[in-house]
């Protein structure tokens, strides 16, 4: 290894120490400010509760039940995270293949995307019933049109003189679209997933305000309903931890497949 290239591994190293460092200051001295605050009597702690109220209700719920709701709220996110996306590949594909459909139905599309899904979801629980499936639908709901979106947007910028040399070698439309369409928009693909991973999870907690009987939401739900608040800003702390191990989850995940193409 050449001296530069150490220097170079060395600056990077160190930056990326620092980035965390400062996170950790951050984290640190918000909960810490919280705290001294509301022990001062300065934010009403019956409200807005305190980083040691909370610590003490999640000790408490650990041993009542905890990890079940947790576990609920995660298999629904990931259940319509992953639904949502593989959804979302197929109908952009097809929009990409078929480009008067896509004509058709992009303004649709653009309409359907801005549509307050949470405000439909009577209309949800009516359609698909109340129970897991409603809350599954709404966080397909919500993630799956931005995914046909960004990739239908990412498929039509594909590098056309890349496509043109395919076709100039008698590349058949299967081998172009997986070879290089498809492939060229990975970044894209998981630029999206990033998105819907917080957006899925959105969708499954509203899902839980509506009709449920176990997950994070319910908790929060129940949590309001006996004025029980630090049971609600736990809940929330914990949806916090969960939004941020998915989205790091799905960082490592892109590393590993861009590095492999």
């Amino acid at each position: 290894m050449s001296e530069e290239r150490a220097k170079y591994l060395k600056r990077k190293s160190r930056y990326k120490k620092s980035v965390l460092l400062v996170r950790i200051i951050f984290i640190v001295g918000f909960f810490g400010l919280w705290e001294f605050l509301a022990n001062l009597g300065i934010i009403d702690i019956f409200i807005i509760s305190s980083p040691s109220r909370i610590i003490s209700t999640l000790l408490g719920l650990f041993y009542n039940g905890l990890l079940y709701h947790l576990l609920v709220t995660l298999f629904e996110t990931l259940f319509g995270f992953i639904v949502g996306i593989i959804l979302g590949i197929l109908l952009a594909t097809l929009l990409w293949w078929f480009p008067f459909i896509s004509r058709v139905l992009e303004p649709i599309l653009v309409v359907l995307n801005s549509l307050p899904k949470i405000a439909l979801g009577p209309v949800i629980i009516i359609l698909v019933g109340a129970g897991t499936s409603a809350i599954i639908f709404m966080a397909i709901a919500i993630s799956l049109i931005i995914t046909v979106l960004e990739l239908q947007n990412g498929f039509k910028n594909t590098d056309k003189d890349l496509i043109k040399m395919a076709r100039t070698f008698s590349a058949s439309r299967t081998q172009i679209y997986t070879l290089i369409v498809f492939t060229s928009n990975l970044d894209t693909l998981f630029n999206s997933m990033k998105v819907n991973i917080g957006l899925s999870l959105v969708g499954v907690i509203a899902g839980e305000f509506l009709v449920s009987k176990a997950g994070l939401g319910y908790l929060i739900v129940y949590g309001c309903q006996v004025f029980q608040l630090n049971l609600v800003m736990a809940s929330v702390l914990i949806l916090t931890i969960m939004a941020s191990f998915l989205y790091e989850t799905l960082i490592i995940v892109e590393k590993w497949v861009l590095k492999r193409h």
